[in-house]
């Protein structure tokens, strides 16, 4: 077993897959729409980038702008996705629901959770929307699958999210705190070696692959640099 960072890379297509793999990627984000902050893949597009790359495929379950889960039809949908997805090859998934008060939306997150059957998962950036950071990850420990929250420590990102991706980092370990921390939004080259010294090991980038814009696909030399600095080179 590999000791290395994780390099989660934002795929939106085959070619951003096969970039993300070409520089050092060791997993990929898989979502469309970025003017939504990433919505649910195809099913095409799926199946096309499980056959064009070897690497962990991680796939949104998220249909609609915004955390909210849209109620029970709402998650009716983001169910039947689900386990399309599966059919399609997928096998980890990125998912995370809020209620009107930014709290989790427990009853949401368990249904999804059950239908993937132990299918790894991260919940994602939602966890920077929270009323409670904490009261969120006691809520959500022991799901089934749930082994990586993705955040910035902020709604506004990295930057002003330092301290407590750096004090969450500090209490890895305790009930709630078991999951990898995947640092990503507005996650910069220079954020990375204070995040390395607390024990983070892994970071999510998505335009910072992309130096010619998300108009762009993923640029492998910029993927090098961001592996070759994880790597400690």
């Amino acid at each position: 077993m590999s000791n290395r960072a994780v390099l989660e890379v934002i795929a939106l297509g085959v070619e951003d897959a096969v970039a993300a793999q070409a520089g050092g990627a060791n997993r990929l984000e898989l979502v469309t729409d970025m003017a939504a902050d990433g919505l649910t893949p195809s099913l095409g597009t799926v199946a096309g980038i499980r056959a064009a790359v070897d690497i962990p495929l991680r796939v949104m379950l998220r249909l609609t702008d915004g955390f909210a889960a849209g109620g029970a039809a709402g998650v009716d949908r983001v169910v039947r996705a689900a386990g399309e997805l599966r059919e399609a090859g997928a096998e980890e998934f990125v998912l995370g629901f809020l209620d009107a008060d930014g709290g989790v939306d427990l009853p949401a997150v368990e249904r999804v959770a059950g239908v993937l059957d132990g299918c790894r998962w991260t919940f994602h950036r939602a966890i920077d929307h929270a009323a409670d950071r904490d009261a969120l990850r006691k809520q959500l420990d022991g799901l089934p699958g749930l082994d990586t929250y993705l955040t910035a420590g902020a709604a506004s990102g990295v930057d002003d999210g330092l301290p407590t991706l750096l004090a969450e980092a500090a209490r890895r370990g305790e009930p709630g705190y078991e999951q990898r921390l995947l640092v990503g939004g507005g996650l910069r080259l220079d954020h990375v070696p204070r995040l390395l010294a607390a024990g983070i090991d892994g970071f999510h980038i998505g335009g910072a692959a992309r130096p010619d814009g998300w108009g762009r696909p993923v640029s492998a030399d910029a993927v090098t640099e961001w592996r070759r600095v994880l790597d400690g080179g």
